[in-house]
């Protein structure tokens, strides 16, 4: 079969200690899946079901200096776990992601009842540190973010509203889920701006640590 454009190399992550890549086909990620993240935002975590939006497959990009977005006075970092799927819809390894948010934008979006995809989705908002193969971490691993070496948000996965399993088969029940797809899995309290400049630093138990600065 000819393509009428060259085919473009598929997005990928880094697996630890591992020379092969990660292929992302897709970015689901869970909308306040942590109770005090949900009060935060000013919601009730016990009436809502589970909500997702989606990132496209070449937002992914590792840490290091990165360009800070355009369109934003209020770029948001929000520390998840990120799961990857593997054939059957097993977990085939985790890592540290950030899902990043233009929160002006999305709010400007909510006010006027618009889509908030360009709040969401736009180039390198889904920054992802190296990807550990093998089973979920324990859920009484901790979550947290520093900026500047002072932290800024902190949990432990135990506190998800939705665990893994329920979040996959959850979205399982409106796409279909594939190898190569990746999970946000919600974010704890504590969302808040990063600057240009400041040294961000995403950590999990038991995973690698993803970290970056916007110039």
């Amino acid at each position: 079969m000819s393509m009428t454009l060259p085919v473009v190399t598929p997005p990928s992550i880094a697996i630890a200690g591992s020379a092969e890549r990660f292929p992302v086909r897709r970015i689901f990620c869970v909308g306040r899946n942590y109770a005090d993240h949900a009060r935060e935002m000013g919601h009730d975590p016990d009436r809502e079901p589970p909500f997702f939006f989606t990132k496209p497959a070449d937002a992914v990009c590792a840490g290091g200096a990165l360009p800070f977005p355009s369109h934003t006075a209020d770029l948001h970092h929000e520390v998840e776990l990120v799961v990857a799927l593997g054939e059957g819809l097993a977990v085939f390894g985790c890592a540290v992601g950030l899902d990043l948010t233009r929160r002006d934008l999305q709010a400007e979006a909510k006010k006027l009842g618009r889509p908030w995809d360009m709040a969401k989705g736009f180039d390198r908002s889904a920054p992802i540190g190296p990807l550990r193969v093998g089973p979920l971490p324990s859920a009484s691993a901790a979550i947290s973010l520093t900026i500047d070496g002072k932290t800024r948000q902190s949990g432990h996965l135990a506190d998800m509203i939705w665990s893994v399993p329920e979040i996959i088969a959850t979205i399982a029940g409106y796409v279909t889920l594939m190898p190569g797809d990746l999970i946000f899995t919600g974010t704890p309290a504590g969302v808040g701006p990063i600057r240009p400049g400041e040294s961000v630093v995403g950590t999990i138990d038991g995973l690698d640590p993803i970290e970056l600065r916007f110039d």
